[in-house]
């Protein structure tokens, strides 16, 4: 047996905090294309690594207990690691709030149920959950607290609310960190720790795909006005 890491979402970012952090864990990676999972289980199973690929779909409760139990087979769960998600340009509004939002708030309700005492989670957020008007503190409440089954039913969540894909995305990136904020209390009642973490743009896959979309110019201009005049990327390991 061995202690064990949930990775969910297998790109460059997840993989990159699972290298650093998950030697000698059991890794089971998660993402609802296989052959994601299998490519980059197979890349940290060839440095050394032990992970196991599997199929997931965050957008679905019972998909991510699947996961859950399956990872309890090989030991206690001590980590996870939440970089699963879609982009404003790779998905329509509804999908984006049930993955990103929904499903992210499922994720962490579900595995701070089964977190070992000592546990640790982060979950990957967003700068653009910062990026558009503060909301209220009702919204902000009803985003932290809103039992997970009833968040898709809020009245700022419904399509007549929501401008287009990347307000969406802002939102599931605002109630990402709002979750994280209301889950801690419960995990920490275990012994446990979960962060929300937001990078500002670092050049993965995901980000390409906004790059050369069609807010393509307007992702350049965050560029140019960030300090470094750049993007970031991700150091060597």
């Amino acid at each position: 047996m061995k202690n064990v890491m949930i990775l969910t979402g297998a790109g460059q970012i997840g993989m990159a905090i699972a290298r650093r952090m998950g030697y000698g864990m059991k890794i089971f990676i998660g993402d609802k294309r296989m052959e994601n999972a299998r490519t980059i289980s197979r890349i940290m199973n060839e440095a050394g690594f032990d992970t196991e690929a599997m199929e997931m779909d965050l957008s679905s409760r019972e998909s991510i207990r699947n996961l859950i139990a399956e990872a309890q087979k090989a030991g206690p769960i001590t980590m996870l690691v939440n970089a699963a998600g879609v982009s404003p340009s790779q998905a329509p509004i509804e999908a984006i709030l049930k993955v990103d939002l929904y499903g992210t708030a499922v994720l962490l309700e579900e595995v701070g149920k089964v977190i070992a005492p000592g546990g640790v989670g982060v979950t990957i957020s967003s700068q653009s959950g910062h990026r558009m008007p503060a909301l209220t503190p009702a919204e902000d409440e009803q985003l932290a607290c809103t039992p997970t089954e009833e968040l898709l039913k809020l009245d700022l969540l419904q399509p007549e609310n929501i401008r287009d894909t990347l307000h969406a995305y802002q939102l599931a990136k605002r109630c990402n960190e709002k979750r994280v904020m209301a889950e801690s209390v419960k995990w920490g009642e275990k012994g446990a720790r979960i962060n929300s973490i937001s990078p500002g743009i670092i050049v993965t896959p995901l980000a390409l795909d906004e790059f050369n979309g069609p807010r393509g110019d307007f992702y350049k201009n965050m560029f140019a006005k960030c300090p470094a005049g750049r993007p970031g990327i991700r150091a060597p390991l």
